[in-house]
């Protein structure tokens, strides 16, 4: 079920969908003006993500997406060894991830559509069954919600699902990131080392250039690298992000029942990729807003647990808001 579904607001914004990895590939909003552009990257067509570059453009990942560092963790005593496919190190499920099975489309209309997929026993060195749905929904005009739920069966797992859409406020193909404003409600972050995982405990933003507590431009004092670092969000009803791009006034405002954010400016695209409708793309072309679990979870003391029993419910929820302005 690759064909791609389209599914629309009814007011003018519409996205397609595919069911290779459960994946986003286009998402139409208004600009200030009502002009719609495309703002997330990606590819023409479902054959282009199966034999393109891996950078899981507009993929639900997991079972457990970011980095777990050797692909090793253990539960209840029982050491296991995951898939390396990021040197030694685990990234976004394994070389055969979520992000490159065919998911099932269950059901679709105008507004919705939802994939389901089963993970067995042992999948990429995982432990459990895993029944899995991902579903996109148009709930009131300009607002988008992505849902990624779970069942675990057999035995106890470990599951951080999160979606990997590229966004570019401009519109895909519209060039670097840079000037583009975002604002992230996180009072600390995850330092990392050159492996991009955890080195210690959360460290406060204040002071350093992970400081998004207020509306920044991205370029405004960037890492070296670009950004691809963890958020730890503050717990409350606002907005886990806000993101605007200042020329076209497009913009979004992202919720989440998740405890952390990973903030790629997309620094691992390939310069002068093709993306839709022949647009070059390559480094800072867009950044992503993976809502998640805190990366490396598993071995790291004190961060959020990624644990789930059978007979739990893993419920993973996404709202994006793209009304205009702050």
């Amino acid at each position: 079920m690759t064909a791609p579904f389209d599914i629309t607001d009814g007011a003018g914004c519409r996205a397609r969908l595919t069911g290779y990895g459960a994946r986003l590939m286009e998402l139409w909003v208004p600009d200030a003006s009502g002009t719609l552009a495309d703002i997330v990257l990606g590819f023409d067509t479902v054959q282009d993500y199966e034999t393109g570059p891996n950078i899981y453009f507009g993929a639900t990942c997991g079972r457990y997406a970011n980095r777990i560092a050797g692909g090793r963790f253990s539960l209840n005593g029982q050491p296991y060894q995951l898939d390396q496919n990021e040197g030694a190190n685990h990234l976004h499920g394994g070389v055969r991830g979520f992000d490159k099975a065919v998911w099932a489309c269950v059901s679709t209309d105008d507004h919705s559509t939802e994939f389901a997929l089963t993970s067995p026993d042992g999948d990429m060195g995982y432990p459990g069954k895993v029944d899995l749905r991902t579903r996109y929904a148009f709930v009131a005009p300009g607002v988008l919600d992505i849902t990624m739920t779970a069942q675990v069966s057999g035995q106890p797992t470990i599951l951080n699902l999160v979606n990997h859409a590229y966004f570019n406020m401009a519109g895909q193909g519209a060039g670097p990131v840079d000037a583009q404003v975002i604002q992230i409600a996180a009072d600390h972050y995850t330092p990392v080392g050159p492996d991009l995982l955890p080195v210690g405990p959360p460290e406060p933003v204040a002071g350093t250039q992970f400081d998004f507590r207020r509306p920044r431009a991205i370029d405004a004092i960037t890492p070296a690298g670009g950004f691809d670092h963890n958020f730890c969000l503050n717990p409350g009803p606002g907005p886990a992000v806000t993101a605007r791009d200042p020329v076209s006034g497009r913009s979004l405002r992202l919720w989440t029942n998740q405890p952390g954010l990973q903030f790629y400016t997309g620094s691992y695209i390939p310069s002068g990729l093709t993306g839709k409708a022949g647009a070059k793309l390559g480094p800072r072309s867009g950044f992503t807003l993976e809502t998640q679990i805190w990366p490396d979870s598993p071995n790291q003391p004190g961060f959020p647990s990624a644990v789930v029993a059978p007979g739990q419910d893993y419920h993973h929820s996404m709202r994006f808001d793209f009304s205009l302005g702050f």
